[in-house]
């Protein structure tokens, strides 16, 4: 699961690995949480959204992305505060964290850093096989988190030395092998 976490909006998607080993989706969009007044009113409905979504789904993972500096240091305040919200909430039902900076989540799905929102979402699209609409574009990070950590997770040259990973990778992989 990959929640965009946000105070106004709050984006999510759900993928899941099928048998075969590719990722499908599941479920996407966006909490909007514009009329809501109370800050606090605002961290509460998101903990309630991500308890809910994790009853629903079951994620065994979820990806979260990190604040990004902005020019008001508040901003960056209520980020991180919407974060915690999202994050309390999934490691209370046993879900494992990872953080992903914007930057390398639309770097693992165009390929391109500074991507936009919309060819993130064009990536997604194509790579999960769906329509989504523009007003979702929160919801297409979310998948793109999502996506990204599969991606990390299923990368032959995560978090190990090279020569180690490759091995791993060739002894669960024995069909991508070519004699």
């Amino acid at each position: 699961m990959g929640i965009d976490p946000g105070t106004n909006i709050l984006g999510f998607g759900v993928v899941r690995v099928n048998g075969s080993g590719r990722a499908e989706f599941v479920d996407m969009g966006v909490l909007d949480l514009r009329k809501v007044g109370d800050a606090y009113d605002k961290l509460q409905i998101i903990s309630e959204k991500v308890s809910a979504l994790c009853e629903l789904h079951s994620p065994d993972d979820m990806a979260v992305e990190s604040p990004f500096y902005a020019r008001n240091a508040q901003v960056i305040f209520k980020l991180g505060r919407a974060q915690g919200a999202a994050i309390i909430a999934a490691r209370s039902h046993g879900v494992s964290v990872t953080e992903y900076a914007p930057r390398k989540a639309k770097m693992a799905i165009c390929g391109n850093g500074a991507a936009s929102k919309e060819q993130v979402a064009l990536i997604v699209e194509k790579t999960l096989g769906i329509n989504i609409a523009s007003k979702y574009l929160d919801a297409t990070d979310a998948l793109a988190l999502a996506m990204c950590h599969y991606y990390q997770l299923t990368s032959p040259l995560s978090g190990q030395s090279a020569s180690s990973s490759w091995e791993k990778f060739l002894e669960t992989n024995p069909d991508r092998i070519k004699k």
